[in-house]
């Protein structure tokens, strides 16, 4: 079993930057790589950033540029840095991971982003 923790969504103008967190517990040694989704209201989830334990990342086409995704091993912990935010990055974003068969979601953080 996992558990994924998300913090740092916010309310904030075209423009600025936030950085999100993701905090995992439970069987993390089984953890090979993290991911970032986000769902904005009436759009399907989708995939914004990935990492592995050894620091390879993947990008949205829409993201790349602006959003940068890292990883404290030793804390358990991804972070999502995210500037230039667009009104269009409004959405919840979810943290996720699989082990093996299973797929485990946090319960999502809140990024708001005003014109």
């Amino acid at each position: 079993q996992v558990q994924l923790v998300e913090s740092g969504g916010d309310l904030v103008q075209a423009g600025a930057s936030l950085r999100l967190s993701c905090a995992a517990s439970g069987s993390t040694s089984s953890i090979h790589t993290f991911n970032w989704f986000r769902q904005a209201p009436g759009n399907r989830r989708g995939l914004v950033a990935g990492i592995t334990r050894g620091g390879d990342t993947k990008y949205a086409d829409s993201v790349k540029g602006r959003f940068t995704i890292s990883i404290d091993n030793a804390k358990n912990t991804v972070y999502l840095e995210m500037n230039s935010l667009k009104p269009e990055d409004t959405a919840v974003y979810y943290c996720n991971t699989d082990i093996g068969p299973h797929d485990y979601w946090g319960r999502g953080t809140q990024v708001t982003v005003s014109s």
